[in-house]
């Protein structure tokens, strides 16, 4: 069995609520409602404050779907309760971001500003270039934040572009002219 899989997840306050319905589980707190469709290999009971995750099988598959529910779950317990969140920096010249009308908008060097519209998450933006996502769920705050990274990751020879707050961006060295060579191909 899975070792992840075998460790109940602790619920925390009498605020948030666990519900079981035949392969889907909803979490609702604080922070909103979660939903996860349970695959057919597990079977999640709510006892006494605790969730614990059960493997049907003994396959190979189903013991790895035994940590990766558990870990679902408790993601999203975390995620009703206390939240997740990402910061991204935008380093260059001229690159900032703004919110307007709950759209993030980022000018990073293109002839237009690119506009993200939130779907399930929010913007705030920290002075003019630190761009801060939040929300209960954990793969959707992710995925938004590489998504926001695509735009312009960080390049290696200035270090521009979007990165992650406290990512290091490995720099190369640029080209070297060849010492005694003219531009025009003559030995000087």
């Amino acid at each position: 069995m899975s070792r992840i899989g075998n460790q109940p997840i602790n619920i925390p306050s009498a605020d948030v609520k666990v519900d079981v319905n035949e392969r889907m589980v909803v979490v609702r707190g604080p922070g909103g409602e979660l939903t996860y469709a349970l695959p057919p290999q597990v079977r999640v009971k709510v006892e006494a404050g605790l969730v614990k995750v059960e493997a049907l099988e003994d396959s190979r598959e189903a013991r790895a779907k035994h940590g990766l529910v558990r870990a679902v779950l408790s993601n999203l317990i975390q995620g009703v309760t206390s939240g997740y969140e990402k910061r991204l920096e935008l380093v260059g010249a001229g690159y900032r971001a703004a919110v307007v009308a709950d759209k993030l908008q980022l000018n990073v060097g293109f002839s237009h500003p690119v506009v993200i519209e939130p779907q399930g998450i929010s913007f705030t933006v920290e002075g003019t270039n630190l761009v801060v996502i939040r929300g209960a769920d954990k793969q959707l705050v992710g995925q938004m934040a590489a998504k926001i990274r695509h735009i312009r990751p960080p390049e290696p020879y200035k270090g521009k572009g979007i990165r992650y707050q406290g990512e290091t961006v490995r720099h190369k060295a640029g080209k070297t002219a060849k010492v005694g060579v003219t531009p025009g191909g003559g030995q000087g």
